[in-house]
């Protein structure tokens, strides 16, 4: 498939957008709130911390509920403004225009939006998200993903107006992607959602060395 990061960027905001309300209403599955507890546990009491595909705040608002300094970025002005709406700090931003300082977060979290990523375009968004990292700092990536062979697109079932891009991922497809672009790995482990879906948790340090692979493609 030839589909890129910029081809996807306007159905998605668009169908975020449309969707925002919505979307702000569900309430949180028992094992998200499992994944996501999990991974502050391993965070320093103050950490600052960028959430990436942050759609309309429920999870940036845990963080700084405990008492982390929290940064929310999505693509959606609409969640954003949901953001906003709960005392956050937000920003329009998608994965390769995070204005930040390098270096300025001690932590990242990705909930279920880098499977709107195209795989050809993975490494260089991990490499952007990875650039605003200290050395040492932690990201979380949760994706559904699975065993079996990879694929994209757009599924029939979508809800979403316009149909949401996908791209499904094995572990070691998504393993490699990570660590190509210069992270190691702290934790991956398969969550059985219960609704069909397979979730693919990875914990990943930024590595002080500068990458020198591409991920697999």
């Amino acid at each position: 498939m030839n589909i890129r990061y910029d081809d996807v960027l306007d159905p998605l905001r668009q169908a975020y957008d449309n969707r925002a309300g919505w979307r702000d209403g569900l309430t949180k599955e028992p094992w998200k709130l499992v994944e996501r507890q999990a991974f502050r546990d391993r965070l320093a009491p103050g950490a600052r911390l960028l959430e990436v595909g942050a759609g309309t705040g429920q999870d940036s608002l845990f963080f700084q509920e405990q008492g982390l300094t929290v940064v929310a970025a999505d693509l959606s002005p609409v969640m954003v403004e949901h953001c906003r709406a709960k005392g956050l700090d937000a920003h329009v931003m998608d994965f390769l225009h995070l204005d930040f300082p390098a270096g300025s977060f001690d932590a990242v979290f990705a909930m279920n939006c880098l499977l709107h990523v195209p795989n050809r375009d993975l490494p260089t968004v991990l490499a952007a998200i990875r650039s605003v990292l200290r050395p040492g700092g932690l990201m979380f990536a949760g994706v559904y993903g699975g065993d079996g062979d990879s694929w994209e697109g757009t599924v029939d079932t979508d809800e979403h107006v316009p149909p949401r891009f996908f791209s499904w991922r094995s572990d070691e497809q998504l393993i490699g992607f990570a660590t190509g672009a210069g992270f190691a790995v702290v934790d991956f482990h398969p969550v059985d959602t219960g609704r069909g879906f397979r979730f693919q948790s990875l914990t990943l340090t930024a590595t002080a060395a500068t990458p020198t692979a591409e991920g697999d493609g």
